[in-house]
């Protein structure tokens, strides 16, 4: 049934996205550190300033495929573009990204990372599913809490949501990457 809700509601939620950052302080992305940039869709029309000027060569996408059929490029075309994507599709508003996918995604982006590239982490509003993503990717850099971890991305980027079982999760991989109990 989550999947069905979140199908339902992806267009009206995404046009509050898009008003959200037309009429309040949020933005459509936020750079965490010389790495990494926690952001909502990036639209087609985005892909120049992606690549020229935030210097984008890995692109995690935490969406499922219909979310982005339509207004993001697909994986030939980030590839035309000279950007290497990774698709780990979580459902929206309720799903939380597996283990597997956290250390998926951090090793993407830890990759990127040594060759001196930016990484965009999205999902639909760069709130919940990609914020999860760059919280692990914080734990296994720094060896930050889950709770440090968060607290850092709502600094950058305030209206970052990660729920419940999401921080749940973030203790597992926390527990796995780090070795400790939090």
């Amino acid at each position: 049934m989550s999947g069905a809700l979140a199908r339902l509601l992806f267009y009206p939620t995404l046009a509050y996205n898009v008003v959200m950052e037309k009429v309040s302080l949020r933005r459509w992305f936020d750079r965490v550190d010389e790495t990494v940039i926690l952001g909502a869709l990036p639209f087609r029309s985005m892909t120049r300033q992606l690549v020229e000027k935030e210097n984008v060569r890995g692109v995690v996408t935490m969406n499922e495929m219909y979310e982005t059929k339509y207004f993001c490029n697909s994986a030939e075309e980030w590839q035309a573009a000279g950007v290497e994507q990774v698709r780990l599709d979580t459902v929206d508003l309720t799903g939380v990204p597996t283990l597997e996918y956290l250390h998926e995604g951090v090793e993407f982006t830890l990759k990127h990372r040594e060759q001196g590239n930016s990484v965009y982490i999205h999902c639909k509003a760069g709130r919940s599913r990609s914020a999860t993503l760059v919280a692990a990717y914080l734990i296994r850099l720094h060896c930050w809490t889950p709770e440090e971890a968060c607290q850092m991305l709502a600094s950058v980027r305030p209206h970052v949501l990660v729920r419940t079982a999401q921080m749940e999760m973030l203790r597992r991989y926390y527990r796995q990457v780090c070795g400790q109990s939090s």
